[in-house]
């Protein structure tokens, strides 16, 4: 059965968000576990749902579901993957879209782990513990592209090491919305989370981490531009809220570029099902022979018929 706590606010406290007040009260729990049971609607104020960043008054009566805890054990699924490279320490995919990397609230299965550990057979690292085995870098669900996993700890703890000190080189190629100003560039910004609301991040003057991606235009489509970004850290989002703060969002991103998104389909016709986002290559030093590797990962089918669909053809037909 689900533990329920019921307690009553003593003093009222105008400077401070709900989920930092429960994250406070409740030391033991993440800031992640407390927004997870807001949004799954655990927690209610005088008997309504609350907002996160509502803040607590003297009086209120605050009640918390505590769900009951879920086995802490994942299965291998006999899901296809696409091989790049793999050796004894470590092995190189091509991530679909649409593949969750690790089994999360919502996604307990189905994910890039449940297909690792049916192809590995169980030799991949510990260190990401039960539901993150072999995870050394994750890209969001609707990202495709390179993703190197670790056999082995050793290997884990290296490949850590090359990308905290940005010896990993990561480039990525998508799709963004309008006529893309400059052609080539560097974006430049801290990178927080979003003051309202959480899901997102936002570049920002105040609080928030160093983040860097350069660019060039590969072509001019549409209402839209295919580009090549390389990112010089790993901020969350990094990409997708570099190029909305440029003013030019993801094609498919509707977190980060709705109204963009909107246009693009008024003006063109066609409506991306995902954010057009590919991890196209990853180099780095391989943890046994010390050896330079270059993996590249082809574009997805959904990519190329995008941008067969918006290039910008002459009246013969050919491409301009």
């Amino acid at each position: 059965m689900p533990e329920l706590d019921v307690f009553t606010v003593e003093a009222s406290l105008p400077g401070v968000r709900l989920d930092r007040f429960l994250h406070e009260r409740y030391a033991d729990s993440s800031r992640g576990e407390i927004q997870r049971l807001l949004g799954q609607g655990c927690v209610r104020v005088n008997g309504r749902p609350p907002k996160p960043s509502q803040t607590p008054r003297a009086g209120d009566i605050i009640q918390v579901e505590w769900p009951d805890p879920v086995a802490a054990t994942v299965e291998a699924e006999n899901i296809p993957l696409e091989i790049l490279h793999e050796d004894v320490d470590l092995v190189v995919i091509n991530k679909p879209p649409n593949l969750v990397v690790h089994p999360a609230a919502g996604h307990p299965s189905g994910t890039l782990v449940n297909a690792l550990l049916h192809h590995c057979r169980g030799h991949l690292s510990g260190i990401g513990g039960v539901a993150r085995p072999g995870i050394v870098h994750r890209l969001d669900r609707d990202t495709s592209g390179c993703l190197v996993v670790a056999k082995n700890d050793v290997t884990h703890r290296d490949l850590q090491d090359q990308f905290a000190t940005r010896r990993v080189e990561k480039l990525y190629q998508c799709i963004v919305c309008g006529e893309l100003q400059p052609p080539s560039g560097e974006i430049l910004g801290r990178i927080a989370r979003h003051t309202v609301d959480r899901k997102k991040m936002t570049v920002t003057e105040g609080d928030g981490r160093d983040s860097r991606t350069t660019y060039r235009l590969l072509e001019r489509l549409r209402s839209a531009a295919f580009v090549e970004a390389r990112i010089h850290t790993g901020r969350t989002h990094q990409v997708r809220v570099h190029f909305q703060h440029l003013g030019f969002p993801l094609a498919g991103d509707h977190i980060y570029g709705h109204r963009a998104n909107a246009r693009l389909t008024a003006e063109t016709g066609f409506k991306a099902t995902r954010q057009l986002l590919h991890a196209r290559k990853l180099a780095f030093i391989h943890p046994s022979t010390r050896q330079w590797c270059d993996f590249n990962a082809p574009l997805p089918a959904d990519f190329k018929e995008a941008l067969s669909i918006l290039r910008i053809t002459t009246a013969d037909g050919a491409s301009s």
